[in-house]
């Protein structure tokens, strides 16, 4: 497990990040994400019980000292509500390694990347790490690292919509530009599109829906964390060469 993912120079064995939204209950949700090997998953301040003792709490399920938490703005549309939710993150549990998404788009849940933006360079300026959720363009994405952000999260899709990656060519112009960590983020549906990420160059996907509302959540999860090691062995591997003339496998110089 040489070969780790690094984000805002902490290091991780799994290149899988996981969310916890959509789940029946907790223990389902806590089940899967260790079927996954997830080391990091994805928390909804907004959403997610973190710290109302008189209700159930994400802590009680997943141990916060085993796996990173990565709170996030789900369900803000403005730079506003993003920064104030995650500097209430900072002040309940201290967390500076955030994922930011600022959304424009109620029915498709695309990005606004103006917001987005300025939000990025405002958190990064206070310290904070910030792992971004955008679109698929790759001068968007030169943007946000030229501002701070810590990771480029890229959307596969609409979120949830289980479409896959719509856009290939954009996804590798990125991993060629950037330094930065780069992650799948939304619209993944299966485990076939977390191992093309992978061989794409990606540094990481990020999963939710697929794994949450799947016929089989558990067994879903440990395909997700199959994919993906299998999908970075490929692109370390370094695959062969496209071509329209055919090479026989057994060449026929030197045949009596």
């Amino acid at each position: 497990m040489r070969d780790k993912l690094i984000v805002a120079n902490k290091k991780f064995k799994s290149r899988l990040i996981v969310g916890t939204g959509k789940y029946k209950n907790m223990s389902e949700c806590a089940k899967a994400i260790k079927l996954s090997g997830a080391n990091i998953v994805t928390v909804a301040v907004r959403r997610v019980n973190i710290s109302d003792k008189n209700k159930p709490l994400l802590m009680d399920y997943i141990d916060p000292k085993k796996i990173t938490y990565l709170p996030n703005t789900a369900g803000c549309f403005t730079s506003e509500d993003a920064l104030r939710t995650l500097r209430l993150a900072r002040e309940i549990g201290g967390w500076k390694l955030v994922k930011l998404e600022v959304l424009g788009d109620k029915k498709n849940l695309f990005p606004d990347m103006i917001e987005t933006l300025k939000s990025t360079e405002v958190l990064s300026k206070e310290g904070f790490k910030v792992m971004v959720y955008c679109n698929d363009d790759p001068l968007m994405a030169k943007r946000l690292e030229n501002v701070g952000a810590s990771a480029i999260m890229p959307l596969a899709a609409p979120i949830g919509s289980g479409l896959g990656i719509l856009n290939k060519v954009n996804i590798q112009i990125i991993r060629k530009q950037t330094k930065l960590p780069l992650i799948i983020d939304a619209g993944i549906g299966q485990a076939s599109d977390a191992t093309i990420a992978m061989e794409l160059g990606c540094d990481g996907v990020l999963i939710n829906t697929a794994i949450a509302k799947a016929k089989k959540p558990f067994e879903m999860a440990q395909a997700f964390k199959n994919a993906v090691i299998a999908g970075r062995q490929s692109y370390l591997s370094g695959r062969i060469q496209k071509t329209i003339i055919g090479s026989p496998s057994s060449p026929i110089i030197g045949t009596i």
